[in-house]
């Protein structure tokens, strides 16, 4: 009887051992899981005006708003990850700010830069998208040296590539030339993976060009399309760009086409909306392919 009970209190001893052992593993399993969610980076989906933005912050879970001097940050998640809204405004220098600004405090896995722009070739259609293949500056420009009375003529500047040397670019041969910012490969495979989802136009790669500037001028449009190469053109893409390449951060530009004036395209604010919808897509299986 004793030799029983001893043999039972063994048992029983061997059984609390295992629970325990059970409960602790998954007590250490729920920890790594929360770890590693506390250590995932967000990323960052970026839209200049409030209808660039909007529509894909409401499709966030769990969203909450930050606020930095005149930006929006809107935090939540997709799929279960980190993804950060920033409302950026329009322009190259909100624009820089506002991704050094979203770098410094999040930390972002990558940045896609995102919105409506006007068509520079006239093969591409009101609500077609562009996959910034390459993203350049279409507005740092060197003019030619002409005396008072000799007039202007803007089909003769140059490109001018303000980050070849940390001397002045007005004075550098090696500086009158276009700086392309590579869109990255696996935010350019995750786009175009899914880019049969969008059924509103077409998905091509293409180059973006960036200025302070609209331009309404056919002849200069067709002029930067032959000079730079250039699909679209908007007001922010090369700035962020050029702020996250200097933080190797993975960065990529998607724009939609909302006018051309070289096919007679008229404006539709509608396009808006559809990028973000396409954009969302592009974040989903991003996310599923690298970053979970």
């Amino acid at each position: 009887m004793k030799n029983k009970m001893l043999k039972t209190g063994t048992l029983l001893t061997i059984g609390m051992v295992l629970l325990l052992s059970v409960l602790a593993g998954c007590n250490s399993a729920s920890k790594k899981e929360a770890g590693n969610k506390q250590n995932q980076k967000p990323i960052i989906v970026q839209g200049p005006m409030p209808i660039e933005a909007q529509k894909f912050a409401k499709k966030l879970e769990n969203v909450k708003e930050e606020k930095s001097g005149n930006f929006v940050f809107y935090k939540g998640t997709v799929d279960n990850y980190p993804v950060i809204v920033v409302k950026t405004g329009k322009g190259r220098e909100n624009t820089a700010a506002a991704t050094a600004i979203a770098i410094e405090k999040y930390h972002p896995k990558a940045i896609i830069n995102q919105g409506t722009s006007g068509g520079h070739d006239e093969n591409l259609n009101v609500f077609d998208i562009v996959l910034g293949k390459r993203t350049t500056n279409i507005g740092s420009l060197k003019t030619e040296d002409k005396k008072e009375g000799e007039g202007m003529d803007p089909t003769a500047w140059k490109p001018m590539d303000l980050m070849a040397s940390e001397g002045s670019a007005g004075e550098d041969p090696d500086a009158e030339k276009a700086r392309y910012y590579e869109g990255d490969k696996k935010l350019l495979a995750a786009a175009n993976a899914v880019k049969d989802t969008y059924k509103k136009g077409k998905v091509v790669e293409g180059t973006i060009g960036s200025a302070d500037t609209w331009n309404n001028e056919v002849d200069r449009i067709k002029w930067f399309h032959t000079k730079y190469g250039t699909s679209v053109e908007e007001m922010e893409g090369a700035a962020a760009a050029q702020i996250a390449g200097s933080y190797d951060v993975p960065f990529l530009g998607i724009r939609v086409l909302s006018n051309n004036k070289v096919n007679n395209g008229k404006y539709n604010p509608n396009t808006a909306a559809a990028c973000q919808d396409y954009v969302y897509e592009v974040i989903k299986r991003y996310i599923s392919a690298n970053a979970k």
